[in-house]
């Protein structure tokens, strides 16, 4: 268990150098914060349709090399049923990758860091912090 998990928006504000968000995450040990595969699967998504971006390529590889990449297992897929089956009876959606991640941080008790308000409507036991305030 870790303590938070980054999700791909907050990654591509540490990757831009976004200066409130990387002071929390110097603020951070190394092994309290981890990434969902799924935020791994974007990124590389993300260099896959910039092959020319090659600074960028270097930096995603260089974060992915240094970060805790957490596997999807049954326990998230678990969870995703649950969190999906409860936001359909709520009236309340996620996109699609959106939905796996908020599921993986529940899974693994970690806290989803994020700074898109959406997240905050999917359950109580997804909690989320804004590490760009």
């Amino acid at each position: 268990m870790k303590h938070c998990m980054l999700d791909t928006n907050t990654v591509s504000l540490i990757i831009r150098n976004h200066p409130v968000v990387t002071k929390h995450l110097a603020a951070m040990p190394v092994d309290a914060v981890c990434i969902s595969a799924v935020t791994a699967a974007e990124l590389l998504y993300g260099l896959a349709k910039r092959p020319e971006a090659h600074r960028l390529h270097n930096l995603v590889t260089t974060f992915l090399h240094h970060v805790d990449v957490l596997p999807w297992d049954s326990d998230a897929a678990n969870s995703y049923a649950g969190l999906r089956a409860n936001c359909e009876k709520q009236g309340t959606s996620l996109a699609a990758l959106d939905m796996l991640i908020a599921a993986h941080a529940v899974a693994t008790d970690n806290v989803l860091i994020t700074n898109d308000q959406a997240f905050r409507h999917v359950t109580k036991q997804l909690k989320t912090k804004d590490w760009t305030k």
